[in-house]
């Protein structure tokens, strides 16, 4: 696949991309084919009435627009989720608001070594280098020096949050066995700002933990964002397609200050990462929701 757009009309997260990073071993992930819907249209049956012929040609032209039209959503909507993600493009519309991604593709991992959620690997381990997990930056966006898609310190991270909800996290931190932490930012051309985290804890019961009890991800009551002065579960975000395995839980900050932010944390495995995006005005809910959907595959 070469080109990264799609002409179906499909919901966001009916996408199953994986990451584009160079492999971290010798043997590289298997490619797979895309799959095709094919559509069969029934010629409508002639009329039995002269009088009767226009009309009757008409009813059969709708009837068949109509059937290839849903014949085209439901095998595009089949044909999505039944691909394998070791190949499969990022969601790119333009008329939506959606951004495009590059050719996305997941990681080689060391030798023997499992995927997370696949068998023999029980403590939902995640293998590849966590920052090739990290989704790229959209095409025309401008890369935060800061956020390169490299490790950064457990400062920087806490560096997200309200300086009052700091001191509680970074303690809680300390007892969550945090092994590292990868980050990528970048600004698009219309002022959305992206920051995405991968935080990667010794084992499944460290990352839930810090999930529940310090970042209380899925509540109104957990720490806040740094300049967020009130929140909401985001409630708009599609639930047609999920991810095997992972858990998502999505963020708005109420509208009262002159910009916005949407962000949502991916429980997966022994990863958990935290997706945001601010912009002035709105946070614009189109790219908001592709990205945690890209970011969200990538990790199952």
């Amino acid at each position: 696949m070469t080109e990264q757009t799609t002409d179906t009309d499909v919901k966001l997260p009916e996408q199953a991309p994986a990451s584009e990073a160079e492999p971290v071993s010798e043997a590289p992930a298997a490619e797979a084919d895309p799959v095709e819907a094919e559509v069969a249209v029934a010629e409508a049956a002639p009329a039995v009435k002269a009088s009767r012929k226009p009309l009757l040609r008409a009813v059969a032209r709708w009837t068949a627009a109509v059937l290839v039209l849903g014949g085209v959503g439901t095998g595009t909507a089949l044909g999505i989720t039944s691909m394998e993600r070791t190949e499969v493009p990022g969601l790119a519309t333009e008329s939506d608001g959606r951004w495009v991604y590059p050719k996305l593709s997941l990681p080689a991992l060391p030798a023997d070594a499992p995927r997370p959620f696949t068998e023999g690997n029980d403590g939902e381990i995640h293998h590849a280098d966590l920052r090739r997990l990290l989704l790229p930056a959209p095409e025309g966006a401008t890369p935060d020096p800061k956020l390169n898609g490299g490790w950064v310190g457990v400062d920087q991270f806490l560096s997200q949050y309200r300086a009052d909800e700091r001191p509680e996290l970074s303690e809680a931190l300390k007892e969550s066995a945090l092994r590292h932490i990868a980050a990528r930012g970048w600004t698009t051309p219309d002022g959305t700002t992206t920051r995405i985290h991968l935080l990667r804890f010794n084992s499944v019961a460290f990352a839930e933990a810090f999930k529940d009890d310090a970042v209380q991800a899925g509540a109104t009551t957990g720490p806040l964002l740094d300049g967020v002065e009130g929140v909401q579960v985001d409630g708009d975000f599609p639930t047609a397609v999920s991810v095997p395995y992972t858990v998502l839980y999505k963020h708005v900050e109420l509208p009262q200050n002159a910009d916005q932010t949407r962000w949502a944390y991916i429980q997966a495995g022994d990863t958990l990462a935290l997706v945001t995006q601010s912009r002035e005005g709105e946070a614009l809910t189109v790219p908001f929701q592709q990205t945690v959907a890209l970011q969200n595959q990538l990790l199952g």
